[in-house]
């Protein structure tokens, strides 16, 4: 597989630096992309450089993840216009853990192959650096001019924000002093990241060229916008996080599922290891049925499956089942709490007591006295005669039937459904 060729068709190079096709073509050549350590998991904004990563070592070569200790301690302003907050040693080095755990899922860190990747932590290089050093050394070889002409530097000197402190004026020199230290260290050759680091990237391959005579490369990727021209990975509710104690499968499942045709078409191609082939023919299956949603499907299903498992991407689409399809009480009664009430999100609940159920209570105490979700007694059989009426998935027949704690989800719900579509959930406590 080649590289370049692979990404293009994909639709992931955005700027590419006159040399570094040939560069990649030539050998194996080793490349990193700096991620942001300011939580302890990565949320699918980071998924771009994570698979582009993932594309390089496929491809036979050599990526190194940077989680970018010392520069996540000052805060990139590209694309920002306020200061953020600054991360202690003992936070970083949590992150970093937990960051290397999800990478080890899509990339082989661990194996003897030549291209296996790299992690490494910049503050284990900067926090020996004295401020003296850094300035004498490495300030003295970019002029104020060259880092002033930067997009970022520009942007909050224009007017955006509350203008910059020195701290961020800085960070591009951290940053390119970063791929100097790689370069020498590893044999890194080319920086990958968001059309957004290009300033930032290219002030890398100056110093290395300055102070080395050497040639490194730059190699961005687009920014992923949606369709409507809003920001990719955020919901009402913030970030889509790929871990699950932030965000479940069911919720990352869901929010795949939900995205539009054409967003569809582009994310099938950057955040799936589909082939050409087959992505072509998914698509024009898509545009013969749109309705059938065939596209969201396998993106939903290949991403899911991917980031989390196979197990949990079934027991989504399970949990998608109970409210839109014909789902069965043995499916219901699998579900955990978590997702239960993320399935049931909005629909109207009720509380009963424990005590209520101690010695059993008939459906029609519970549905129209205890819980009030239908008006009257009488009304409550009338619906369970015109058989409308279920109880946990299963059709109520008797309206005396008896409800005990035997019958709870979870050990402490009550799904009760009137008609295809009014839920009402009841919580025991």
């Amino acid at each position: 597989m080649n590289f370049v060729e692979e990404l293009e068709w994909r639709g992931m190079i955005h700027d590419m630096m006159p040399g570094a096709k040939e560069q990649l073509d030539k050998e194996m050549t080793t490349a990193y992309l700096g991620i942001d350590p300011t939580a302890d998991s990565l949320h699918i904004g980071h998924l771009v450089g994570v698979m582009i990563l993932k594309h390089f070592q496929r491809c036979g070569h050599r990526p190194v993840a940077l989680v970018g200790g010392a520069t996540g301690m000052i805060g990139d302003p590209s694309g920002k216009s306020q200061e953020r907050n600054l991360l202690d040693e003992a936070t970083l080095r949590h992150n970093q853990e937990a960051i290397k755990k999800q990478l080890s899922k899509l990339i082989d860190f661990e194996s003897d192959a030549p291209n296996a990747a790299v992690m490494v932590n910049n503050y284990d290089w900067m926090k020996e650096f004295s401020f003296l050093d850094f300035i004498r050394d490495i300030g003295k070889l970019i002029t104020v001019n060259y880092m002033m002409a930067k997009d970022s530097v520009k942007k909050r000197f224009n007017g955006e924000g509350d203008g910059m402190s020195f701290t961020e004026f800085s960070y591009q020199l951290v940053q390119g002093y970063d791929f100097l230290h790689l370069y020498q260290t590893l044999g890194c050759k080319i920086q990958l990241g968001g059309s957004d680091q290009w300033g930032n990237i290219t002030t890398g391959t100056e110093l290395i060229r300055r102070k080395l005579g050497g040639e490194a490369y730059a190699i961005t990727c687009p920014l992923i916008k949606k369709a409507d021209g809003t920001k990719f990975g955020k919901t009402e509710s913030g970030n889509v996080w790929l871990d699950p104690r932030y965000t479940s499968p069911y919720k990352f499942y869901q929010f795949w599922l939900n995205v539009s045709d054409e967003d569809a078409r582009s994310y099938i191609r950057i955040f799936t290891l589909l082939d050409r082939a087959t992505v072509e023919a998914l698509i024009a299956e898509h545009e013969a049925a749109p309705h059938e949603r065939k596209l969201q499907k396998v993106l939903a299903r290949e991403i899911t499956t991917m980031i989390h498992s196979k197990e949990d991407y079934e027991k989504a689409v399970e949990a998608s089942s109970i409210l839109f399809g014909g789902a069965t009480a043995e499916a219901l009664h699998r579900l955990d709490e978590q997702t239960l009430l993320q399935v049931f999100e909005g629909v109207p609940g009720f509380t009963l007591s424990r005590g209520d159920l101690a010695q059993g209570l008939s459906f029609v105490d519970l549905a129209a006295e205890k819980c009030a979700i239908f008006p009257s007694k009488g009304e409550t059989r009338k619906l369970i005669q015109g058989g409308g009426v279920s109880l946990n998935k299963e059709k109520v027949t008797d309206p005396m039937r008896t409800v005990t704690e035997a019958d709870l989800i979870a050990g402490k719900f009550l799904l009760v459904q009137k008609g295809k579509k009014n839920y009402y959930l009841v919580t025991v406590e």
